[in-house]
C-alpha cells in the first residue's frame, strides 16, 4: 500500500487531549477503511505565520500512514468537514523516516542546550 505523511492544524481553544483524540479518531477512521496509522505525533501548540479563521496558534498534528487512496481520500473529506480541523497537508511519500521527525528533533535538541546552562 502506498505510504502518506500528513499534518494538520486543528483550533487553538482545544485542549491538549481533544487536540490528541483528533489523532486518534482520524486514525480510526483509516482503519476502517483498510489503512493503518503507522505513526503519529503531537507537536503541540504553535504560533502561524498569519492568521486562519481569525486564530493566531494552532494545534499541530503528524501522522505517518500505510492505506489505500481511497482510505487516504475518506479522510481528508473528513478533516475538511470537522470544525476543529483549520488546515490539512497530506505528502505521498516513498518509505517513512525512522526515529522522530524534525520537528520533534528540534525539540530534542533545545531541551539538551537547557540542560548545558
Amino acid at each position: 500500500m502506498p505510504l502518506y505523511e500528513h499534518v494538520f492544524i486543528s483550533r487553538q481553544d482545544l485542549s491538549n487531549t481533544q487536540a490528541e483524540g483528533l489523532i486518534e479518531h482520524f486514525g480510526a477512521v483509516l482503519g476502517d477503511n483498510g489503512g493503518k496509522l503507522v505513526d503519529h505525533e503531537y507537536w503541540g501548540v504553535k504560533t502561524m505565520a498569519y492568521k486562519i479563521n481569525k486564530n493566531r496558534k494552532g494545534h499541530y498534528a503528524y501522522l505517518r500512514t500505510d492505506a489505500p487512496a481511497g482510505a487516504v481520500q475518506e479522510m481528508e473529506r473528513l478533516m475538511r468537514l470537522h470544525d476543529d480541523v483549520m488546515r490539512v497537508l497530506t505528502i505521498k511519500v516513498d518509505e517513512h523516516a525512522e526515529g522522530p521527525s524534525v520537528q520533534m528533533q528540534k525539540r530534542d535538541e533545545r531541551d539538551g542546550r537547557r540542560e548545558r546552562r
